[in-house]
């Protein structure tokens, strides 16, 4: 069978892999030259803490198919580095303790740590807190890198070509198939065409399936340059067990009642999560922003905050900032729909949606779309 798949990122990218794995040809259209949205504007978590309990068992699945990705192609950076939601407060540390009790805590991984404990597994982390919620099947590639690394990959087999600076203008359903048009008037013909358009919701895929169940969000990150010794793993604060929904329960629910987030983490509904790349910097986020039209700058406010916090958990300053950065991604709007698939037609499909969870469920999301189109 031969695919076109509309859209570089991590979601294209990774139907392609799948495609291929299953013995198929794809072709794979971007429109840049090279995917500039979410996919690399991220932390390059993938991120088991904190999944709703619909999601956990894809999740797992997703980190499985990463840890495989990482030992056939080296190039994406995989390492199981876990992670350390950090608690300051008596209240974070009860939800921590109900995570690190409930029935799941054994496959997300959690064990609930104290301070010196802690410190024995991640060194760098000299700062003021309580305890710290260990979640071992936590991991991280490198968002940057992971793109070409598996492009490369994919190449090698013979079955697949990228085209760069190429734009999808039309997609016509032929009965037995489908034709995509390009910018250039070039046309490619398919058994199966994916359309993965990230947060691009307008253009043609409104053409092919009107107004979708998805909204888009903004958020705000920033890198310093080396840190100059190893954060073993990634760190999150307290304030991440609101945002997530496995965390959900009277003890978040206690923590929204008793324990007021700071007016700038209120206002731009932020959490930190911290994880170190391969060149020795942090990446360093995040915040939430879901009314549009969006601003085409960035605040100071967030950055400030989340640079305190920071230094607060590691004990130390932050070496430089080296650049912040804005991001857009595409989240379905009913929190239970982990991804958005709207067939257009017979032999045409959009896929776009997951919400901040693109680069963790990226490789589950692809073999589960060929599970059901019977790739």
């Amino acid at each position: 069978m031969r695919l076109v798949i509309i859209g570089g990122g991590i979601l294209g990218t990774a139907h392609a892999l799948a495609a291929i794995g299953r013995g198929h040809e794809v072709v794979q259209l971007e429109r840049e030259p090279e995917a500039r949205g979410a996919t690399v504007r991220n932390f390059g978590l993938v991120w088991v803490s904190g999944r709703s309990a619909d999601e956990l068992d894809l999740t797992l699945r997703s980190r499985q198919l990463w840890e495989e990705i990482g030992g056939k192609v080296p190039g994406v950076g995989f390492r199981p580095a876990g992670s350390l939601t950090l608690v300051r407060t008596p209240e974070e540390l009860a939800v921590a303790e109900a995570a690190a009790a409930h029935p799941s805590a054994g496959a997300r991984g959690f064990e609930l740590l104290d301070s010196e404990r802690v410190r024995a597994l991640n060194p760098a982390l000299r700062g003021k807190f309580l305890a710290g919620l260990h979640c071992s099947t936590d991991a991280a590639v490198e968002s940057r890198q992971a793109l070409p690394a598996l492009r490369a990959y994919l190449t090698a087999t013979g079955r697949y070509t990228f085209h760069a600076h190429t734009e999808a203008r039309a997609v016509a359903d032929t009965g037995s198939g489908a034709t995509v048009l390009d910018d250039r008037g070039r046309t490619f013909d398919a058994d199966l065409v994916l359309d993965c358009p990230g947060a691009a919701h307008t253009g043609l895929t409104r053409e092919l399936v009107g107004d979708l169940p998805v909204r888009r969000v903004r958020l705000q990150m920033m890198q310093t340059a080396p840190l100059g010794e190893p954060l073993t793993t990634a760190i999150a604060d307290g304030d991440s067990f609101r945002y997530y929904p496995g965390f959900a329960g009277p003890e978040v629910d206690a923590l929204n009642a008793e324990q007021s987030q700071s007016a700038t983490a209120a206002e731009h509904k932020m959490q930190l999560l911290c994880v170190q790349r391969l060149h020795g910097g942090l990446t360093i986020g995040d915040t939430h922003e879901y009314t549009e039209p969006f601003a085409f700058d960035v605040d100071e406010a967030p950055y400030e905050h989340l640079t305190q916090v920071t230094e607060e958990l590691l004990g130390r300053e932050l070496p430089q900032v080296i650049r912040r950065w804005a991001g857009v991604y595409s989240q379905s709007v009913d929190p239970n729909v982990i991804v958005t698939r709207a067939q257009a037609a017979e032999h045409v499909w959009v896929i776009t949606g997951p919400g901040g969870r693109g680069m963790t469920l990226g490789p589950a999301l692809g073999e589960q779309t060929a599970d059901l189109l019977n790739l």
